[in-house]
């Protein structure tokens, strides 16, 4: 069967590219092996958020005296927190199949592989092969796993990933979470706040060490003061799964040193599935697990894209829906604008929460920018004192000639949802002084980006 478009892998990047190219008239037919929606709402970003507002709502209950109420006998029941998880996992698949026929888009159940000729080879559970072909091109957006570790070999049960730390069939009493990403943190806010006892073991000098020095000395004193073990500058040099429980073995500047726990999480990176897609076979050419691809995500060879994780860049579910739109917008003849990486909102969703966009003050200085710095914490804001989190703070960066925005780097509650707000500043090549005069109303979390923005230019109110 012939179509205009063929996506492999239905993730954010694939069911978003999918949709996309329907909308431009496209005859789309995408893969999938598993559920729609791939590791992003069946595994990753939405039933992490689940979970973690399970852990938001118990420390609410426990904390309640905090906001003048008496609470008692409230209890973190797991199973129902990892059942409601699941639950909503399960819904968001629901509502892309429910897209997929809303854009007449047919689902190809089964593996997908290239072949030349702008065809796929899509094998079904049963092993039976069936081919099409794919006249405008074959896109492949099939995403990323938990990255493996020779010294920490997954089992499933005592050393695991992502995707069975939010199935696990009970709650560790103690667990060691090895690295500290968006991953690591997350499931570490999650288990401390239900009452495992965590620590985090993390390879370089800071924890979430992508993010701005600042907001990484605020988070570890933050998740520290929640009662979680940050060790940094550590690794993992073995884990002793003999007994019942697991023994690590961490190397640290101080030496050596031993924990037991029931559980480790290895939260260390991704890595890539570009295995048995048919690559050599066409001569798709990639790089140390990346596919190389233009500016508008085609490959070295005519006819095949890639997009997400599989491709150079971050690996970020925002990312790869934006990517598989400029490519199916580049091939359907339209002219979009190449995607701007300096401009890529980050997000973790421990608590506080962490947000970012642009360039670091460490990063600012290596390249010699003359630079200006607004810095307002939300122990000065009304709402935050008033919602009672008045942890962390707003930072920006601005270059001093032009007022440009650099960069911001947030912490505190609620700050996911304000950093939309910076990059489309960013976008829009908003100037320091016309932030500064832009009313934010009052009382709100974002209004301490205009404090941090008057901040950097002597001119704060409320500090």
């Amino acid at each position: 069967m012939n179509y205009d478009i063929i996506v492999i892998g239905s993730g954010p990047g694939g069911y978003v590219t999918a949709i996309r190219a329907s909308q431009l008239g496209l005859k789309t037919a995408i893969v999938e092996k598993e559920s729609l929606g791939g590791i992003c709402l069946n595994w990753g970003c939405i039933p992490t958020k689940a979970l973690l507002k399970s852990a938001n709502v118990y420390e609410y209950l426990t904390h309640a005296k905090d906001y003048g109420i008496t609470v008692e006998g409230a209890s973190a029941d797991f199973g129902a927190m990892i059942e409601r998880s699941r639950g909503v996992a399960n819904g968001m698949s629901a509502g892309i199949q429910f897209l997929m026929k809303k854009n007449k888009i047919d689902v190809l159940k089964g593996h997908g592989e290239v072949s030349t000729g702008k065809k796929v080879i899509v094998t079904a559970e049963d092993g039976s092969k069936s081919e099409f072909t794919a006249d405008k091109g074959v896109i492949l957006a099939t995403g990323a796993r938990s990255r493996k570790l020779p010294n920490l070999p997954q089992d499933g049960e005592k050393i695991i990933g992502y995707r069975e730390a939010m199935t696990l069939k009970a709650q560790p009493k103690r667990l060691v979470v090895v690295g500290s990403g968006a991953i690591g943190v997350e499931f570490a806010y999650f288990y401390n706040a239900i009452g495992t006892e965590v620590t985090v073991v993390e390879f370089m000098p800071n924890i979430v060490p992508v993010e701005d020095e600042e907001v990484s000395k605020q988070l570890e004193k933050s998740l520290k003061k929640a009662g979680i073990k940050i060790m940094t500058n550590s690794s993992v040099e073995s884990v002793d799964t003999a007994g019942k429980g697991c023994i690590v073995t961490i190397k640290t500047a101080k030496g050596e040193e031993k924990i037991e726990c029931d559980v480790v999480l290895s939260a260390v990176g991704i890595e890539t599935n570009l295995e048995n897609l048919g690559l050599e076979t066409v001569g798709i050419a990639s790089d140390k697990g990346r596919i190389l691809v233009n500016e508008y995500y085609q490959t070295n060879i005519p006819g095949y894209y890639a997009i997400g994780d599989i491709v150079p860049g971050p690996a970020l579910a925002h990312v790869a829906s934006a990517e598989g739109i400029i490519c199916v917008e580049q091939i359907a003849g339209h002219h979009p604008e190449p995607l701007d990486y300096g401009n890529i909102p980050g997000c973790t969703y421990c608590s506080p929460e962490v947000a970012s966009v642009g360039l670091t003050e460490k990063q600012a200085k290596e390249k010699g920018l003359d630079i200006k710095i607004g810095k307002f914490p939300f122990s000065a804001s009304g709402k935050a004192s008033a919602a009672g989190a008045k942890d962390g703070f707003v930072k920006l960066i601005f270059d001093a000639k032009y007022g440009e925005l650099l960069g911001a780097h947030m912490i505190g509650a609620n700050v996911t949802e304000m950093i939309a707000e910076i990059v489309a500043i960013r976008k829009l090549e908003v100037t320091g002084e016309a932030l500064i005069k832009t009313v934010h109303p009052h009382p709100t979390m974002s209004e301490a980006i205009m404090e941090a923005a008057a901040a950097a230019y002597g001119e704060v109110i409320h500090l």
